[in-house]
C-alpha cells in the first residue's frame, strides 16, 4: 500500500469515526456504557491496526486482525440499528430521526474502509507476502 493509499484509508476513517461518534452520543442513556462503547472501543482497535498495519514489514498477521476487527465493528452496527439505536436523539426516541438514513451513512463510511482492507490484503497476495 502506497503512501498515497495510507492517506485515503485515514482521511476515509476520520471521516467515519467523526460520524459514528455524533451517532454514539445520541444513542439511549442505558446503552452508555454497554453496546456504544464496545463500538467505540472497536471503533479504536480498527484505528490502531490500521496504524500498525502501515508501520510493520511483516503485515500478515495484523492485517488479518484489522480484517477481524473491522468485520466486529460492522456488527456491532448492524446490531444497533437493528435495536433501533439510531433512532434516538439525546437518549430519547425521536420519530423526526430518520435511522435508516443515519444507518446507511455510517455503513457505507465502514464498507469504504473494508474494501480498502481487502484491496490491502489483495496486493499483498499478489506479491506474495500474505
Amino acid at each position: 500500500m502506497g503512501i498515497h493509499s495510507e492517506a485515503i484509508v485515514n482521511r476515509k476513517y476520520m471521516e467515519m469515526i467523526k460520524l459514528l461518534n455524533i451517532y454514539l452520543n445520541h444513542f439511549p442513556r442505558f446503552e452508555k456504557y454497554a453496546l456504544s462503547n464496545n463500538i467505540r472501543n472497536t471503533a479504536y482497535e480498527v484505528y490502531d491496526l490500521i496504524t500498525e498495519s502501515q508501520k510493520r514489514y511483516i503485515k500478515k498477521t495484523t492485517l488479518t486482525n484489522l480484517d477481524i476487527a473491522h468485520q466486529k465493528l460492522r456488527m456491532q452496527i448492524y446490531l444497533a440499528n437493528e435495536l433501533g439505536y439510531f433512532a434516538f436523539k439525546d437518549g430519547k426516541t425521536d420519530n423526526k430521526v430518520n435511522s435508516h438514513k443515519r444507518f446507511l451513512a455510517i455503513s457505507s463510511l465502514i464498507d469504504e474502509i473494508g474494501k480498502i482492507i481487502g484491496a490491502w490484503i489483495n496486493k499483498l497476495r499478489d506479491i506474495g507476502k500474505f
